[in-house]
């Protein structure tokens, strides 16, 4: 008998109350919708995503840089290109995190693009219709990503943040590709397909993934049956139309 795909959802309170330890679970902290809406105020202090996973990804209180979650610390790439490891007290509007427990391990060859990698990871997928948790190492011949500074109120939508952002080529760089890849049913309310931030070796460079080009590099995958969403219960949350969001723009956003 296969298993359901369980998605859960509960108000958020401000500890964290509720799928502490859930192994085999993508967690979630708010919707995509609100980002895309300007819903940049931090409700969620990012220590408490430490025990929902040790891998993932997000932002700041008002947009303030790109968050990666890497072997159980939580990193912020900020938009001059710095890069930290930050309190667990400074908050996010929006993250998501799993923790690494691959099952499918493989080693890929030389990949020209990000849509190629893409199609590479999607050939090794047992179903589309479930949550991924992924991870690539490696050495990248060339590789691109982004980071946006905060935002002052009244904030902007995305769409128009991202006009302004800072991106960050960069050529033989080692390191790690950390997200998830969503299914298309879940585009209301998280990024469907593939969401990708990136930290190289140091832990002096990184940022939200725009593209990579590789010779070989070593593939995890972990499956994630579950599903688990906490929403903010206050503030602009609470009063914003979060039904005007079009997937199109989600994908400009994220690409």
């Amino acid at each position: 008998m296969k298993k359901p795909v369980v998605i859960a959802f509960a108000l958020f309170f401000w500890a964290f109350p509720t799928f502490a330890g859930d192994a085999g679970a993508l967690y979630q902290f708010s919707t995509i919708q609100a980002l895309m809406e300007g819903v940049y105020d931090g409700a969620a202090p990012v220590g408490g995503l430490k025990a929902r996973g040790d891998m993932g990804l997000g932002t700041f209180d008002a947009l303030d840089g790109e968050m990666v979650v890497l072997d159980g610390k939580v990193f912020q790439v900020k938009s001059d290109g710095s890069v930290r490891v930050v309190p667990d007290e400074l908050t996010t509007p929006f993250a998501t995190v799993a923790f690494a427990q691959p099952t499918i391990v493989k080693d890929l060859g030389p990949v020209a693009s990000l849509a190629e990698l893409e199609k590479a990871i999607d050939a090794l997928l047992p179903t589309t219709n479930l949550f991924y948790a992924v991870q690539v190492h490696g050495r990248f011949a060339a590789l691109k990503t982004r980071s946006v500074p905060a935002q002052k109120k009244p904030f902007p939508k995305l769409t128009e943040v991202v006009k302004t952002q800072a991106v960050f080529p960069f050529r033989d760089i080692a390191g790690t590709l950390v997200g998830f890849r969503s299914p298309g049913f879940s585009g209301g309310l998280t990024v469907p397909g593939y969401h990708l931030h990136f930290l190289d070796k140091e832990r002096t460079r990184g940022g939200h993934l725009l593209d990579c080009t590789f010779a070989a590099a070593r593939l995890e995958i972990t499956v994630l049956p579950r599903w688990n969403v906490e929403l903010p219960e206050r503030g602009a949350f609470a009063g914003s139309d979060l039904t005007r969001t079009r997937e199109e723009d989600v994908r400009k956003v994220e690409k």
